[in-house]
């Protein structure tokens, strides 16, 4: 196997799997029992190997750059399950998403599914104003009575993927989270620590509450909190789905919103958002400038349960609770920050830390939910089937709340908790942290 010339390569662009990351996968096969996909479909071409054999293929000019490499690597969650398995350290992030710039750039897909990318994409996650307009439309749909109409005609059946979308709407907040920006939260008692709060795009609008929770919690423990007013959507789904131009650019307006303040930490509650800002360099290779920021922010970035056990969690006071017993809870690992961010620890140290809770480990914890990005809409048959598996596991436990740290697969689980009447309640790991300290 050897790198292919630039005469006989299937791609186009400067962005592309390299020979330097795939050729360090040595087909081994111990990734397969990881994967997701290969899992469930049995097939070779569905696993981290067959892919980067396909990626292979297309750098040598062997195989097209068409629909048959674009379904494989779309069915792909990218949850970086075959990192973790990997004896041999392949990158397999960088390579599917490389791949995935390739497809946006050389692969004209179906006329749907352009215009909505082009719409979530390149028209309402970059830009504040127009995502907050679209969640007071949302709000309106859900609230004024629109919501159940539309549920009860059965209309949303015509939609498939719609629909399921529709399905999976969180409830929009009333107060939005962008009037928190450009504020500074001070520490409660003696200040340990100054820290910058990243809150994202989505959560601005549907998990405000969580955000909050994340400011009261490191304000407790010691914690100055600066929310940067200039930063933007952190580009994980755009970077994910191939849309790099667009992920750099929101890179770049991050970057100087965070650096401009000199903070010990920029902290994440999101694992997806954290596992992308981390790696903020791979987007600016070649621009040695832009690269040494990057290099410089994402120095500083630290998911919000890495930075609790780094810091000292103060430790809440015990709280009564009925009869004297305990809240039983279970941990969902999120992909990206047990596989991405290589954070497995530091959640459970903390749920442990908590009186008056007991941590029940699920079997299979670090599989993924089914959620991945917008996995779940694009892909809702196979999601529904990894959600399926995961609720089974989680019922199983008998625990009385689920808890995870990405938004994500907190909205993946309460359709869970519906869908499979499991009764439990689904909340992020510093919304429990906050009830504690209240």
């Amino acid at each position: 196997m050897k790198a292919a010339t630039a005469q006989t390569s299937g791609y186009r662009g400067e962005v592309r799997p390299q020979w330097e990351d795939y050729s360090t996968c040595i087909h081994c096969g111990l990734c397969l029992n990881h994967c997701p996909t290969y899992r469930l479909l049995g097939v070779e071409m569905d696993s981290p190997r067959g892919r980067i054999h396909q990626m292979i293929l297309v750098d040598e000019g062997r195989l097209k750059l068409g629909e048959s490499f674009v379904r494989h690597i779309d069915l792909c969650l990218d949850c970086r399950a075959c990192e973790t398995a990997c004896p041999s350290g392949v990158e397999y992030g960088k390579l599917v998403e490389a791949a995935r710039a390739q497809i946006e750039q050389n692969y004209p897909r179906p006329l749907l599914s352009r215009l909505l990318r082009w719409l979530g994409f390149r028209q309402v996650l970059p830009y504040p104003n127009r995502l907050a307009l679209l969640g007071r439309l949302l709000r309106f749909y859900q609230r004024s009575g629109l919501r159940s109409v539309a549920q009860a005609s059965g209309l949303w059946r015509l939609f498939t993927k719609l629909g399921q979308a529709e399905k999976l709407l969180p409830p929009i907040d009333d107060h939005f989270f962008f009037s928190e920006l450009g504020q500074v939260f001070p520490a409660e008692g003696e200040r340990r620590a100054r820290v910058a709060l990243f809150a994202g795009c989505i959560a601005q609008v549907a998990f405000s509450e969580m955000n909050r929770a994340t400011l009261r919690v490191l304000q407790k423990n010691g914690c100055d909190v600066i929310v940067p007013r200039n930063q933007l959507c952190c580009g994980a789904l755009h970077v994910h789905a191939g849309v790099r131009d667009v992920a750099q650019q929101l890179a770049r307006t991050n970057i100087e919103a965070f650096l401009r303040d000199d903070v010990d930490a920029i902290i994440v509650n999101a694992a997806g958002c954290g596992s992308t800002l981390k790696e903020y360099a791979q987007l600016f290779a070649g621009d040695e400038p832009l690269q040494e920021e990057a290099v410089q922010f994402s120095a500083k970035v630290r998911d919000v349960t890495e930075f609790l056990v780094e810091l000292g969690l103060f430790i809440p006071s015990p709280a009564k609770r009925d009869e004297g017993r305990p809240l039983r809870v279970t941990y969902q690992d999120s992909c990206h920050l047990v596989h991405g961010q290589k954070i497995r620890s530091a959640p459970r140290e903390l749920l442990r830390a908590i009186p008056g809770v007991e941590l029940v480990e699920m079997k299979l914890a670090d599989h993924c939910c089914g959620s991945a990005g917008i996995y779940n809409l694009s892909n809702p048959e196979i999601s529904n089937l990894l959600l399926q598996e995961k609720m089974e596991c989680a019922r199983a436990t008998g625990a009385q709340a689920i808890v995870t740290a990405n938004p994500g697969c907190i909205l993946q689980l309460r359709a869970g908790v519906q869908q499979f009447q499991t009764g439990q309640e689904v909340l992020h790991l510093v919304e429990l942290l906050d009830r504690a300290y209240d």
